[in-house]
């Protein structure tokens, strides 16, 4: 018996020497795990606690970035901020699916949305039309229409997007093969944000609300929030264009002119330090996805600077010039020197509406599509570069020229130059096939370049407004200021008579019917209007458009009919006092 027991006794032993070696592989394998995870931020992932040896080490690691340094955008950089939860929720890195665009031109449409947000609905119809006129992409300047919380609530206006909303848009543009961009502003541009009294200290000049003061600590602190908003929303998101366009009055601050003074002057390297903290952020916390940004204020800025700066690393330049007849070898030298300077990508902006005026109410075709065409030539002479990549253009649609100003067009109006305009680029200009399928994607029977109008019965989502305000612009100053201008009005019915009550009934009867009419017409044309509008539009759009564009002209049309019919009814009486 002895012998068989020995034998079972070996057995066992081997049995849990091999549990035991198990055991230490698959704990070995767990740490592996642990330290490759990407949700992990400093060395640690959410839940940790750091020794008391580690957290010192990270506390002296930290400060080590002076301002304006970031050689490893992947590292931490010097920051002033308190380490609540929030504050660690903020930095937690999010990995963003990464997507392969190197043999992909995008054709990007602006959307910009800090005036006559449309409501989703309409994007519902607007996004497979893009998609039909060439479009791959929409780049969404949410502004105030975005739903920030906590902090940054009060940001958001009256109408603001839902949570809701963004996913269901974000739905709708990845069914119609739309990559979405969001734009945020870091720098200039942020009147939305500055106009309100809690973030007056952050201005860089106290009267203005336009850009931001980037040596308050808090101004870091109010960007990263926005982004992190924004991108958190945007789970898929492959790139975020940070804006940085027309950082007005930067350097005439205090704190900007101590800064000046010890830094020989340079107020590039002052912007580029602000922008390269922003980019350490967003390559920190989401990996995955590139920066694009306005090129204008890098425009100025020395080569040797921006190489130095190690901005090229996490951004492109986006090169926006939206002139009919571009400067070719102006903007080549732009591109040139971006290449020089360590930037692989260039984006290009061009313009299909809101940049022919700040108060426009219709869109210039023709103006448009030119500056398409000459974007074209630039593209095509992009060989001349090789060691930067062209990554897209993105057709801008202006609809404020700040969060202050007028409205520029509505988004209906401008379709048929939109459509001009990107099917220009898929062909290479506005040949007969472009004009073709522009014709047959809108639905009209033909285009008039010169007149800027689509003439035949439209197909497009909001057609019947393209068509009344066409109506506006051309016959509603005319004909009011025509009425009133006219002979009997003029020599029997003036603003004199008007203001005295005084005027014989036998001479007003002689054009109180065309000014009835007149009215009439108009006033029902106007309600047509407003129920068209009313079904894109929220109400505080439709009622801006309508005070700058039509009650003007209305007003002074039914003070007319207002007086007509107090005054006929005196059957000619004195003048009152």
């Amino acid at each position: 018996m002895q012998g068989p027991r020995k034998a079972v006794l070996v057995r066992l032993i081997v049995f849990l020497l091999i549990v035991m070696a198990a055991m230490k592989w698959f704990s070995n394998s767990s740490v592996e795990e642990h330290v490759s995870e990407p949700d992990m931020f400093w060395g640690k992932r959410e839940g940790d606690v750091m020794s008391p040896e580690e957290e010192s080490k990270v506390q002296e690691e930290a400060p080590k970035h002076a301002e304006g340094e970031l050689e490893k955008p992947q590292e931490p950089w010097k920051q002033e901020e308190k380490p609540d939860q929030q504050q660690q929720d903020q930095e937690k890195p999010k990995l963003h699916p990464v997507k392969d665009f190197s043999s992909t031109q995008m054709r990007i449409i602006h959307l910009d949305l800090k005036g006559a947000a449309p409501k989703v609905s309409y994007l519902e119809q607007i996004f497979p039309l893009l998609f039909k006129l060439g479009a791959n992409g929409v780049l969404i300047e949410y502004e105030d229409m975005f739903p920030y919380s906590g902090d940054l609530e009060i940001l958001k206006s009256e109408n603001a997007y839902s949570v809701e909303d963004i996913e269901k848009i974000q739905h709708l543009a990845e069914l119609s093969k739309l990559e979405v961009i969001p734009l945020v502003q870091v720098f200039g541009h942020l009147e939305f944000v500055l106009k309100h009294e809690k973030y007056h200290a952050l201005r860089e000049v106290t009267k203005f609300p336009n850009s931001l003061n980037p040596h308050m600590p808090d101004s870091l602190l109010l960007v990263k929030g926005l982004i992190s908003q924004v991108l958190d929303r945007h789970p898929k998101a492959s790139w975020i264009h940070v804006g940085a366009d027309e950082v007005y009055h930067l350097g005439e601050g205090e704190e900007s002119k101590n800064w000046l003074n010890s830094n020989n002057g340079d107020k590039g390297k002052m912007f580029l330090n602000h922008m390269k903290k922003v980019g350490g952020f967003i390559v920190s916390k989401y990996p995955g996805v590139s920066l694009l940004m306005w090129d204008d204020m890098m425009r100025q800025i020395s080569v040797e600077i921006l190489e130095e700066s190690g901005i090229a690393l996490f951004a492109s330049p986006m090169i926006w010039d939206y002139s009919s007849q571009l400067n070719i070898e102006l903007i080549e030298t732009y591109i040139s020197n971006y290449a020089k300077a360590g930037f692989k990508t260039v984006w290009f902006a061009s313009s299909f509406k809101g940049a022919s005026g700040s108060a426009q109410i219709w869109t210039p075709i023709n103006q448009h599509m030119n500056n398409q065409l000459s974007w074209l030539k630039v593209i095509g002479a992009m060989e001349k570069h090789p060691s930067i990549r062209f990554q897209g253009i993105a057709l801008t649609g202006w609809q404020r020229y700040d969060h202050f100003s007028a409205l520029c067009e509505l988004f209906p109006v401008a379709v048929p130059a939109m459509a001009v305009c990107l099917q220009s680029l898929v062909h290479g200009g506005f040949n007969d096939e472009a004009r073709k399928q522009t014709l047959n994607i809108l639905g009209c029977n033909s285009i008039n370049l010169d007149k800027s109008f689509c003439e035949g019965g439209g197909a497009f989502a909001g057609y019947e407004i393209y068509q009344m305000v066409h109506h506006i612009k051309e016959n509603l100053k005319m004909e009011i200021d025509n009425l009133l201008q006219d002979g009997h009005i003029r020599g029997t019915f003036s603003r004199y008579h008007r203001k005295y009550r005084f005027a014989n009934p036998r001479n007003i009867e002689m054009f109180g019917d065309r000014v009835f009419k007149l009215h009439d017409n108009w006033e029902k044309l106007i309600q047509d209007l407003y129920i068209h509008m009313g079904n894109i539009y929220f109400p505080d759009t439709v009622e801006e458009w309508m005070e700058e564009n039509v009650y003007f002209y209305m007003d002074q049309l039914k003070e007319l009919v207002k007086d007509y019919k107090q005054i006929i009814q005196l059957n000619g009486r004195p003048k009152t006092s």
